[in-house]
């Protein structure tokens, strides 16, 4: 549940990355997902979000093709915002867990996006970033709502991996854009995140459930 102390990071934080040098992406349907290189250290520190886990758990998450312009090797950070950003502000939160519904405290999860006009950063690290999950299995990211461009609805790209689990290549989207979702070939319902908004402030929330190696 959002509350001011997420609100003023949000205020007070603005994370200076490389200039921007994006490009647009072309419309992509091949399967290809490159493996993390990050080192598993453990849990991050409790992030004290107090996340239900879910009452059903699935097999496992969806795996969709991590596009062209997956950069590895991201700056570890939890706040993706950058200077001069014009684009909406997104709480991206959730769990990561097993098809058990076990946590899985220190996973690594890596997302990238483009940014609010439809272009990535394939020079520099605008808009992407990774962490690892708290020992309740949670993360949390602050960063932007992300637009469409060409014939891809507005999609945040994802990996997730525990010390002991199987790479899960994925993206998230938006069950906002309903229309836009279908003209997109590689949508899938299953994928959407909870969406909600307070004030300015978009919350979206997703859990992942990944499978042992």
């Amino acid at each position: 549940m959002p509350n001011n102390k997420i609100s003023r990071r949000i205020a007070i934080s603005g994370i200076a990355a490389a200039a921007a040098g994006a490009a647009a992406v072309p419309f992509i349907t091949e399967a290809r997902s490159t493996s993390l290189d990050y080192k598993f250290s453990g849990p991050a520190s409790d992030r004290e979000l107090e996340l239900m886990p879910p009452s059903n758990c699935t097999p496992g998450t969806l795996s969709q093709t991590e596009g062209p312009y997956y950069t590895p090797r991201t700056p570890r950070r939890e706040n993706l915002i950058e200077d001069g950003t014009g684009g909406e502000t997104l709480v991206l939160e959730g769990l990561i867990l097993t098809s058990g519904c076990v946590p899985v405290a220190g996973a690594v999860i890596d997302i990238w996006h483009c940014d609010e006009n439809g272009y990535y950063d394939n020079e520099g690290y605008r808009y992407r970033g990774h962490q690892f999950t708290d020992s309740s299995g949670a993360y949390r990211f602050i960063t932007i709502r992300p637009k469409r461009y060409f014939r891809r609805t507005p999609h945040i790209h994802v990996k997730v991996k525990g010390k002991e689990t199987r790479l899960l290549t994925s993206q998230l989207y938006f069950p906002d854009q309903a229309s836009i979702n279908r003209s997109d070939g590689i949508f899938r319902e299953s994928l959407n995140m909870a969406l909600s908004r307070v004030g300015e402030i978009w919350y979206g929330r997703y859990d992942f459930f990944i499978a042992a190696a």
